[in-house]
């Protein structure tokens, strides 16, 4: 039975991940469903085109707490059953995933950004401390959440390996789910990529009806 928990704590953080906070919050809140304007993202960025800074604020939270309860549940309370770091990556990129590919919502997920930065959080604080401030500089000078995601993405496991043993021990299964989140990061921001690229990508505060 040991040997099924660590794949029942992927299940549940893909399950808790599914939850598509933007259009949940939306809906509550009588706005119109995310995924029908501006750039069709179920995430906070988009939200906040709907013109409610309220609604794109708790969007952001609960998407960042779905990632970051799966992977301190393990943490805390892993151990007696068998769950250490190993399931700790899992159960980071199953929430992660889950949000890419909600199975509550057709499989038509969001971008992924706050729920990476609530597992990075999970994996330790001063990491998540490094990749938020990460975010919050290059989007403050930019205007740009899409190119302070993308830079918060490469940066977090960059970060996790430099602080091998200085303020933890890097783990490799970590690591790699890391390297494996920023690499989706990049690939769901592709189309952010190009208009980057054209100069036509929206800065933060732009409405797109």
């Amino acid at each position: 039975m040991q040997t099924l928990y660590p794949i029942l704590a992927a299940l549940a953080a893909y399950l808790v991940g599914s939850l598509s906070f933007a259009v949940i919050v939306s809906r509550l809140m009588g706005l119109k469903d995310p995924r029908t304007f501006g750039s069709k993202n179920p995430g906070a960025t988009n939200v906040l085109r709907s013109g409610s800074k309220a609604a794109a604020i708790v969007t952001l939270l609960l998407d960042a707490v779905k990632g970051l309860l799966p992977v301190l549940a393990v943490k805390w309370w892993g151990k007696p059953y068998g769950l250490e770091e190993g399931t700790v990556a899992l159960v980071a990129l199953a929430a992660f995933l889950g949000h890419l590919w909600p199975v509550f919502f057709r499989f038509q997920g969001g971008k992924g950004v706050a729920t990476f930065i609530g597992v990075v959080f999970g994996i330790d604080l001063v990491l998540g401390l490094a990749t938020g401030a990460t975010w919050l500089i290059i989007a403050f000078f930019s205007r740009y959440s899409s190119l302070a995601s993308l830079v918060a993405g490469v940066f977090a496991p960059v970060f996790y390996l430099l602080g091998d043993r200085l303020q933890w021990y890097a783990d490799s299964r970590i690591a790699f789910a890391l390297f494996a989140m920023a690499m989706l990061l990049g690939w769901r921001h592709r189309e952010n990529i190009s208009r980057l690229l054209k100069g036509t990508e929206s800065r933060l505060g732009a409405k797109k009806v």
